[in-house]
């Protein structure tokens, strides 16, 4: 059974635009320990476990697919995405879906938080000591009190194709 936290309109944003009120807002979630935002306007739907089908041949980052009130939507693992050690297996994951050209991906993540809204004037670049994996799919950065907020870049994330991390040479012999 599917359970919708929090549903809006199709409404596509890209990296850390800021409003016109000089601030970008973003919807927090933590993969492996780590703070990381989307921007809200990037952000369809956020569900909480799911039941997904493993997809044969699939890349290794695709989990699977999974029924969205009657819509296919490919859910693509950040953990595997970004290079990571796997979730345990008795942990609930949470998707947050996101529209790409016409198709929605849900993004497994570990837990999602809270929305955020940022003076734009305070988002960095990355800095040098930002681990690669992470590099390679922040738009940039937000130093909070306690923590680092990576602002991951969604268009980089959804970019699957056969150069992307961890897939085979299409899985057939």
């Amino acid at each position: 059974m599917s359970s919708t936290i929090l549903e809006r309109p199709a409404l596509l944003a890209s990296g850390a635009e800021a409003g016109q009120d000089g601030t970008a807002a973003f919807v927090t979630l933590t993969v492996a320990d780590q703070l990381c935002g989307i921007p809200v306007l990037g952000v369809r739907d956020i569900l909480g476990g799911q039941v997904i089908t493993r997809i044969p041949l699939a890349a290794r980052e695709i989990a699977g697919s999974l029924n969205l009130r009657g819509r296919i939507v490919t859910a693509i693992d950040l953990r595997r995405r970004l290079g990571l050690p796997d979730a345990a297996a008795d942990s609930v994951r949470m998707s947050v879906v996101a529209e790409q050209a016409g198709e929605l991906y849900a993004l497994l993540v570990d837990q999602v938080s809270e929305v955020l809204t940022l003076p734009a004037s305070d988002f960095e670049p990355n800095p040098p000591t930002l681990p690669p994996q992470w590099a390679e799919f922040s738009a940039g950065i937000y130093r909070l009190q306690d923590r680092l907020l990576v602002v991951l870049d969604v268009a980089r994330l959804l970019s699957l194709g056969p150069a992307s991390r961890g897939a085979t040479s299409q899985g057939r012999t």
